[in-house]
C-alpha cells in the first residue's frame, strides 16, 4: 500500500473518531464510541479500584462470632471529615472514574440518556460512596439512576442498594417496605432475590425481630450461587435459630456449612463446627463421642489456629461432666493461646474467677475478675456487672480476712501458754519451708532467663499470652510482704514510715548535728520465734472483746453480701448460723436469724 493511501485512512480515521466524539448527536456511531470507551476504558479502571477498595475493606473487618454476624463486612466509623472528603483512596479513585465517565461520556439527548453505560457510571458512583461511609451522596447516585434510567437493566440492582443505604442511615422501616415490595411486584435474578432477602433480614435485625429474619435468610442462601456468600448468610440463619433456641435447626444450618467445606471460607467452616459443638446436649448427647470428637479436632494441624476456641470447649465439657481439675486446664491452654477474640478471653477468665471463688480464694476471683473486665467493651452491660461483682467481692476479701484473722486470734488465746508455743512453732516452721521453696523457684527462674538470653533468636521480652503484672501473681505478692517484714517489721502506712520515732530533729545544712538529737537505729523483728507472735496478741479482756465484736461483725456482713449482692444463699446461710453459734448481741443475733 502507497504512502497515499495510507495517509488518506489516516485521515478518515481522524474524522472517524472526531464525528464519533461528540456527545450531541444521536448517531449509532456515537452511542456505540462512547459506549466501549465507558465500559472498556473508564468504568474498567474504576471496578478495579473499586474491587480493591472493597476487598481491603473485608480483610480488616473483624467478625464476632458470639453475636449473629451482619450480612454485610463493613464497620461504620464515626470519624469526621470535611464535605465531600474521602476515607480511602480506593474508593476515591473509583469515584473519579464513574464522575468521568459520565461527564466525558454522558450523552443527555432532548433530556434522553442515550450512552447505555451511564447507568452503570452511576451505580458504580453510588457503590463506591456507599462503602466510603457517604451514604446520602450514595442515595443520590441510586435515585439518579430509579429516576433518569428507568428502563435500564439495573434498576432493581440500584433499588436493592438504595435500600442499603436506607438501612445505613436507619430508615430501617422504610427499607423493609420498599424491599418487600420489590420481592413481591418485580421480576428479579436469583441473585438480586438472595440480595434482597439478605438485606431484609438485616432489617429485621436491626430491628431485633429474630423471627421475621428467618424467612427470607433462608430465601437468601437458597438462590445465591456464590459460595461464599452462601457460607455467611447460612452461619448467620444457624445463629438467629440458635438465638431463637431452636437447637436442632441451628445444627442443620451449621451442618450445611460444615457440608459445603473447601467451597466457603475456611473460617465458616470452622466456626460452624464450633457452634455446632458449643449446642451439645450434656443430658442426652453422647459425652465419649463428643469428647473424642473435640480431641480429634484439637490435634489436626489445619485448626491450630482456632485452638483457643476448641480449648475452651473441652474446658466447658469437663466443666459439665465434673472434672474441674480438667476444665481449669484447659481454660489456661486457651488463654495462653493468646488469642485475638477477647470476648473468648473474658469467658475464661470469668470461668477461672468462678472457680476461685467457689474454692474461697476470693482474692485470687478478684484478680480474675480484672483480667474478665479488661477483655470487656468498656462500659458495656457485662462490663458493668463485673465491675459491680468486683467490688462487691472487695468487701468480702475484707470481712473474710477479718473472720478468718480474729477466728484464729480467738483460738490461740484458748490455748495454753505450751500450745501457743507448739502451734507459733508450726507456723514458723510452714514459713521458713515456704520461703525455701520461693527462694528454688527463684533462682530456677534466673537460671533458665540467663539461659535463654544466650538462645539464638531469643529477644528477652516477655511472653504476651501470661500476665507479668506484680499484684496478680500471689507468690510473688506473698514474697515481697515477707521480705518487707523482714526488713522493717510492721509499719503504717503514712510519710515517712521508714523513720520510727516522728519527733527526731533533722540537722540542717547550716548546723551541725547535735549530741542531744536522739538517732533510732529501727529494732529487727525476730519473725521465726514463736515470742515475736504471742507478743501481739490482744491482752487486756476490752481489746479481747473488740477482737470478738469485729469477728461476729464480719460474719454478719459476710451473711447479707452473699444473700443480697451474691445470691449465694448457701454461704450465707453457713456463715450467719455459724455467727448464732458464738451468741452474738441481740443486735446481731435478731436480724441473723430472720435473714
Amino acid at each position: 500500500m502507497g504512502k497515499k493511501a495510507i495517509h488518506i485512512l489516516s485521515v478518515l480515521l481522524t474524522v472517524f473518531i472526531l464525528v464519533g466524539c461528540s456527545r450531541k448527536k444521536d448517531k449509532a456511531l456515537n452511542r456505540g464510541f462512547h459506549a466501549l470507551s465507558t465500559k472498556y476504558n473508564v468504568l474498567y479502571n474504576g471496578n478495579l479500584a473499586y474491587e480493591s477498595g472493597k476487598n481491603a475493606l473485608i480483610e480488616s473487618f473483624n467478625d464476632n462470632y458470639w453475636e449473629v454476624l451482619p450480612v454485610e463486612r463493613m464497620e461504620v466509623k464515626e470519624d469526621l471529615f470535611l464535605p465531600g472528603a474521602s476515607k480511602n483512596a480506593d474508593f476515591e479513585r473509583a469515584e473519579v472514574k464513574a464522575v468521568k465517565a459520565i461527564q466525558k461520556h454522558g450523552m443527555n439527548i432532548s433530556g434522553r440518556e442515550k450512552n447505555q453505560q451511564t447507568d452503570e457510571a452511576y451505580l458504580l458512583l453510588g457503590k463506591a460512596r456507599y462503602f466510603d461511609q457517604r451514604f446520602v451522596p450514595a442515595l443520590e447516585a441510586f435515585n439518579y439512576i430509579l429516576y433518569k434510567h428507568p428502563t435500564s437493566d439495573k434498576i432493581n440492582h440500584a433499588r436493592i442498594w438504595r435500600e442499603k443505604v436506607n438501612i445505613r442511615l436507619e430508615n430501617t422501616d422504610l427499607a423493609i417496605k420498599n424491599l418487600k415490595r420489590l420481592i413481591k411486584l418485580e421480576e428479579l435474578s436469583n441473585q438480586d432475590v438472595s440480595d434482597a432477602n439478605a438485606m431484609l433480614a438485616q432489617a429485621y435485625l436491626n430491628n431485633k425481630h429474630l423471627d421475621s429474619a428467618i424467612a427470607p435468610i433462608k430465601l437468601a442462601v437458597e438462590n445465591t450461587k456464590n459460595k461464599e456468600i452462601r457460607g455467611r448468610l447460612g452461619f448467620i440463619k444457624g445463629q438467629i435459630y440458635h438465638k431463637l433456641g431452636y437447637k436442632d435447626s441451628a445444627n442443620i444450618a451449621f451442618d450445611e456449612i460444615i457440608d459445603l467445606k473447601r467451597k466457603t471460607l475456611w473460617i465458616y467452616y470452622v466456626n460452624a463446627q464450633v457452634a455446632k459443638a458449643r449446642s451439645f446436649d450434656f443430658e442426652k448427647g453422647n459425652k465419649l463421642e463428643y469428647s473424642e470428637y473435640l480431641t480429634k479436632l484439637s490435634e489436626d494441624r489445619e485448626y491450630r489456629p482456632y485452638l483457643d476456641k476448641i480449648f475452651n470447649l473441652m474446658a466447658v465439657f469437663h466443666k459439665n461432666t465434673t472434672s474441674d481439675s480438667l476444665a481449669i486446664v484447659y481454660y489456661n491452654k486457651s488463654i495462653r493461646k493468646g488469642t485475638s477474640d477477647s470476648y473468648l478471653q473474658s469467658l475464661n477468665y470469668r470461668a477461672l474467677a468462678e472457680y476461685q471463688f467457689d474454692a474461697t480464694n476470693y482474692k485470687s476471683a478478684g484478680a480474675y475478675y480484672d483480667s474478665t473486665m479488661t477483655k470487656l467493651r468498656l462500659n458495656s452491660k457485662e462490663y458493668r456487672f463485673f465491675k459491680k461483682k468486683k467490688d462487691n467481692l472487695e468487701d468480702v476479701i475484707a470481712y473474710e480476712d477479718m473472720a478468718k484473722r480474729n477466728d484464729s486470734i480467738i483460738k490461740v488465746l484458748n490455748y495454753t501458754a505450751d500450745e501457743r508455743i507448739t502451734y507459733f512453732e508450726k507456723h514458723i516452721a510452714e514459713l521458713k519451708e515456704k520461703e525455701a521453696a520461693e527462694k528454688a523457684a527463684k533462682a530456677a527462674a534466673a537460671v533458665i532467663a540467663s539461659t535463654n538470653s544466650f538462645l539464638p533468636g531469643s529477644s528477652g521480652k516477655q511472653n504476651k499470652g501470661g500476665s507479668t503484672f506484680y499484684f496478680y501473681n500471689p507468690t510473688t505478692v506473698a514474697y515481697g510482704k515477707e521480705e518487707f517484714r523482714k526488713n522493717w517489721g510492721n509499719r503504717t502506712l503514712e510519710d515517712n514510715w521508714r523513720i520510727k520515732n516522728k519527733n527526731i530533729v533533722i540537722p540542717t545544712d547550716d548546723e551541725e548535728e547535735t549530741e542531744g538529737v536522739e538517732v533510732v537505729k529501727e529494732e529487727v523483728k525476730d519473725i521465726y520465734t514463736p515470742e515475736y507472735y504471742i507478743a501481739q496478741l490482744p491482752v487486756t479482756e476490752k481489746q479481747k472483746d473488740s477482737v470478738v465484736t469485729k469477728r461476729n461483725f464480719a460474719y454478719y456482713q459476710l451473711g447479707l453480701i452473699y444473700k443480697q449482692k451474691f445470691k449465694e444463699y448457701s454461704l450465707a446461710g453457713k456463715r450467719l448460723e455459724k455467727l448464732i453459734t458464738f451468741n452474738p448481741n441481740q443486735r446481731l443475733a435478731l436480724p441473723a436469724k430472720y435473714q
